[in-house]
């Protein structure tokens, strides 16, 4: 009776384990006007979690319309678009619920956006902007980045983006 305790126990542990790895876990797919891919017949480029997490990491601290001043951490947009190779003037940024803004790629080297997975050191979860929000410096960026315009650009649960 013991050991069929012990054995349902570690079985619902194993179990909770694999839930939550596969809960964290993610893609991105970019696609588009790109040079490179990962899946030449769709045309994409599909970056998992932990190709993302082996970028170089860069945090922004700043507001947003929904949280208080806090550290993003993620991986700068323009190091994706170069991965990719990227060669449109447009970017069409969605959400897991199929949300989409338009983004012009000229921001991204006018603010050094960054695609955070981590917000106050904590990896984002769907129910808090995860997996990546794209974040703007907000705060150092005068009105221009206080507008509704660049309010509306914060957009969060991204899993694809599509080069125009």
């Amino acid at each position: 009776m013991l050991l069929t305790a012990i054995r349902n126990t570690a079985f619902a542990l194993l179990a909770l384990v694999i839930t939550q790895t596969s809960a964290l876990s993610f893609t991105l797919e970019v696609g588009g006007k790109i040079k490179n891919t990962t899946d030449a017949e769709n045309k994409t480029y599909v970056f998992t979690d932990k190709e993302l997490f082996a970028m170089p990491v860069h945090s922004i601290t700043t507001t947003t319309s929904w949280t208080p001043r806090v550290k993003f951490d993620g991986v700068l947009l323009a190091d994706i678009l170069a991965k990719v190779g990227a060669e449109g003037t447009m970017m069409t940024l969605y959400a897991l619920n199929d949300y989409y803004i338009d983004v012009p790629i000229s921001d991204v080297a006018k603010y050094n956006m960054i695609l955070a997975y981590k917000m106050g050191g904590e990896m984002l979860k769907v129910r808090d902007f995860g997996p990546l929000f794209l974040i703007y410096p907000r705060d150092a960026g005068g009105a221009e980045l206080n507008s509704p315009l660049y309010n509306s650009r914060f957009i969060w649960q991204i899993n694809r983006i599509v080069i125009k």
